[in-house]
This record gives structure tokens, sequence and C-alpha cells, in this order.
């Protein structure tokens, strides 16, 4: 067994489902012939921040780490957005780098810097196969697996890979320990004197057991929750006990001021907006680990496997109709319908696409970029499972969408993907098209296009910058996608985006919808949502 190979196994024996990248040359050849012999796919993405995102979504939705792979150098630079990506959106991942081995490191300079101290700050651990490549990439997994999780940086030199090499060490994944005793039963009492609790179910509650566990416990309690982001479908927006989306900001606040206990179900402080603390009801934390939480010191934290705690709750008393009532006025204020003549609603857009999904009988898993449209996609589109929706939201990253609808797609071919991203979000990952393109995915991405950078102008304040600071010239993006062999539509008014939506979901392969759309309604639905 060379290195590469041990690396290969190790992958392998931690179930990691594929491996993303876009090679150079030096090591990622013999790790890419060395994971083939595994039976690990390999997808060839256009960018490296791109394929640092498949390999995050991936980890997403399998629950288990995936891997990507870069050159040295540029490589792994160009990486470090996935990384910190990877990193605020908890996914555990491994990216693998080319280095300088040995010899090679005595004279040279060209494509040389510390990479691993690049990747620190970004990355649970840096391991180096010179080390012992098999125990080098246990260890990058453990890392990654570990609470909180995220990404590891694993460098391979092209000599470490060629060299003999140990086999990696027996894999045993890292488990979190049970809550204590004590804590379970401080738990309970809160629960059993709580008579209006509310659920707020976060990133860590999208495991299997952990969104059961969440729902039976809201069903029990007859108690609202409300969800993250990253937690759209632990409890199915058609749930009577459904509540809306958290962030933290205004829209959510009527229904949990009148709450008098507030339990975090894997809520991680990172998926909040950045703005104080509005509510007075204790907080009851459900958490993988002890962290810091600046937004409100919780009364209590639950630490560990907490979905391993037996709750015994009692029947609250939240009354009749009062969760639909706030389900409803939350819905009310987020709507944005156009209030200006240059294109479609952002929402209409929205819902235009899911009711086309149906009407075709797909059922795809949504991914949805950073941007002003973000807003609309969170609120509306309808989610009934964990994964149903793929979004960044600690670091929300432009770019995002894309790759993720990709990942998604390969992930679950019978279900594809929707990529629901701005112009500006589909400029910066355009090369990820060809990616779609050249597998043939079934996957159909929506273009909200407004020539600007529409969130950033809602921000400006006054000030008076210079042109074309925020906007740029219209583009045609169905002609890109054309191009690139995709099928493509434009849209305008809402009786184009129903036939352009309805042929995009009867495509086999990959369809873009360039719809375009009314900014002017963006600012009012951002301050309902955040005060």
């Amino acid at each position: 067994m060379n290195g590469a190979e041990a690396i290969a196994a190790a992958f392998a024996a931690a179930g990691v489902p594929a491996v993303f990248g876009v090679p150079g040359g030096g090591s990622s050849l013999d790790l890419l012939a060395a994971a083939k012999a595994r039976g690990i796919p390999f997808h060839l993405a256009r960018t490296e921040a791109g394929a640092v995102t498949m390999a995050l979504a991936t980890a997403e939705l399998a629950h288990r780490p995936a891997a990507a792979l870069v050159t040295r150098g540029p490589g792994v630079a160009a990486a470090a957005n996935g990384l910190a990506n990877a990193s605020l959106e908890r996914a555990p991942l491994v990216l693998v780098a080319d280095g300088l081995g040995t010899a090679e490191s005595r004279f040279a300079t060209h494509q040389r810097f510390d990479q691993a101290a690049m990747a620190a700050p970004l990355t649970r651990a840096q391991a180096h196969a010179g080390e012992g490549a098999g125990a080098a990439a246990h260890r990058a997994l453990l890392a990654a697996l570990g609470a909180p999780r995220g990404p590891a940086y694993l460098e391979l030199p092209g000599d470490a890979a060629r060299a003999p090499a140990e086999p990696p060490p027996p894999w045993r994944p890292p488990a979190l320990p049970p809550p204590s005793s004590d804590a379970v039963a401080r738990a309970r009492a809160m629960l059993a004197a709580a008579r209006r609790p509310a659920i707020i179910a976060g990133l860590e509650a999208t495991a299997p057991a952990r969104c059961a566990w969440v729902r039976a416990l809201a069903e029990a309690l007859h108690a609202p929750v409300l969800v993250t982001y990253k937690a759209k479908g632990v409890l199915p927006d058609a749930h009577p006990l459904f509540g809306g989306v958290f962030t933290g900001g205004a829209a959510e606040a009527p229904l949990l001021h009148e709450a008098d206990l507030i339990l975090l179900a894997g809520a991680d402080p990172v998926e909040f907006i950045p703005q104080p603390w509005r509510f007075a009801a204790p907080v009851l934390d459900l958490a993988d680990w002890e962290r810091g939480m600046d937004y409100a010191a919780p009364a209590l934290r639950l630490a560990g496997a907490w979905e391993a705690a037996d709750l015994a709750p009692t029947r609250a008393a939240w009354p009749d109709g009062a969760i639909a009532r706030h389900r409803r006025a939350w819905l009310a204020a987020l709507e944005n319908g156009p209030s200006g003549n240059r294109g479609l609603s952002p929402s209409a857009i929205v819902r235009g696409a899911q009711a086309a999904a149906r009407q075709a009988g797909a059922d795809p898993r949504a991914a949805v970029d950073a941007g002003a449209h973000m807003f609309p996609c969170t609120s509306f589109w309808q989610a009934e499972r964990p994964g149903d929706l793929l979004i960044s939201n600690g670091l929300a990253t432009m770019g995002h969408a894309l790759p993720a609808a990709i990942a998604a797609a390969i992930h679950d071919p019978g279900r594809g993907a929707l990529a629901f991203t701005g112009d500006g979000g589909l400029l910066m990952a355009m090369g990820e098209l060809a990616t779609a393109c050249a597998l043939r995915l079934r996957l159909v991405v929506v273009v909200f296009n407004d020539a600007a950078l529409s969130l950033i102008g809602i921000k400006t304040g006054g000030r008076d910058l210079p042109a074309r600071s925020l906007d740029w010239p219209e583009c045609d993006f169905a002609q890109v996608m054309r191009g690139l062999g995709g099928q493509a539509w434009r849209a305008g008014n809402e009786a184009e985006l129903a036939a352009a939506l309805r042929a995009a979901f009867e495509c086999a392969g990959p369809a873009l919808v360039d719809a375009r759309c009314d900014p002017s309604s963006y600012a009012r639905q951002i301050a309902a949502l955040r005060g």
C-alpha cells in the first residue's frame, strides 16, 4: 500500500461518498486512481471553491464526511472561500492538496507558500501525509467530525503519495457523550413548568434521529417550531405546529414574545443575524458542544448527544389557533409583490417554481444563493424533510447555490435539484454551469435577474456612490446556458415564467430559466424580517 492508497482506504472506511475537485499534477492523479480502486467516485468541477462547496453539500445530505481535491499553490488559494463556507456551515469534509516533496522543497519557490498555515484559521486540523498518510487521513476525518464539525486540511506531496505506507487505523467515528442525568432532570422540570414553550430547530437537528426527536417533542408539547434556514424541513412547512423561519430578527418576534420557554434544538449561534437577543423567556439550549452564546446566556444547556435525553414532556397550553395566527402574520409580513414595473415579483418566482415542479411530478431539493432573493426563497419554498433546502447561512456567501445544487443532483439523481440564484451569484459560479451540462444532471437553475447587487443597494443609506458601483448591464444567461449545451428560456411576466418553468422541469438534463425580477419590494421585505 502506498500513501495515496492508504488515504483512499481511510476515506472508504469512513464512508466518504465522493471526491470533488480540480486536480493538478503531483499527487492528485495518484489519489484519483486510488479512490477509483476503492469505489469512491470523482467529479470534476470547474472551480476549486465550487468543488469544496459540492463536497460541503454532499456531507450535509449524506451525514458523512466528503472530500475535495486541489493542486498546490493556486488550487489551495482558490479553495479558501469553500473552506470558510464549510467551517461556518459546520460541514465535515477533508481538503486534500498537493504539496512539495522533500527533494523539491530544497530549491522550489514556484507556487510555494505555507498552505497549511493559510488553511489553519478555516480548518479543524492540518495534517501532512509525510507523517504517515493513513494516520494523517484518519486524524483529518476525526477532526472534521468533531464538535463543531467542519473542514480539515490534508497535504499530500507526490513522494508521500507514492511511498510505502501503513494502512490507516481502524475507523471508529467520534461519538458525543449523552447529557448528564442531572441536566436532563433540570430540563424536564423546566418543560413541566412551561405553559407556552417554543422550539427553535437549527442545523444540528437535521440528522434523521434528531429530526424525529424534535418532531416527537413538538407534538407531545403541542409547541410551535421555528426553523433556521439550515433546518428547513425538520418540521414540514405544512405542519400545523410550524411557526416560521427563525433568524433572530423581527418577523418571528411576536410568537417568541408570547413564549415562556425557548428551547434551542441544535440551533448554532452562527445561524443568527448579528442583532441583540429580543426575548425575555429563559433559554434551554440543546447543543453538540459547550459553545459560547453572546446573544443570551442559556438558563440550562444539555451538551452532547441531546437526542438521547428523555424529557418526558407534558402537553403545554398554547391557545387554540395561536400558532396558525402567528404563522399567517409571519407570511403576510414577508410577502413581496412587485411595486414597480421592472419584472416579476420575487415571491411569484418561488411559488411558480414549486408549482411547476409539482405539476411535473418532480421533487427537487432547492439550493439558495446569498442575496436579496434568498428571503422569498427561504420564506416561501415549502420543505418537508431536512435537506430539502440547501443554503450558506453561517458564511452567507454568493456562488453557493449552483455547486450545492449540482452536488444534490449527483447525490440523488431521482430527485434532482433546483438552484435559486441571483445574477451576481451566478456570475461568480458561471463555470459550474459547464459542470452541470457535462454531467447531464437533472437540474433546473432559476436566475433572479435584476442586473444589480440589490441587497447591497438597500444598504447604501443615501451615500453618493460612483456610477455602476452596484449594478451592471443585464446579462442574457439563457444564451450562455445554450452555449454550454443546456436548455434555457427567458421570462419577463408570469405567463412566460409558467411556460418556461414547465418546460424546464420536463427536461431530462440541465435547464435554466432567466427570470427578469423586480427588486423594488426587497427593502420592505427585509425591514419586516429584521426590523
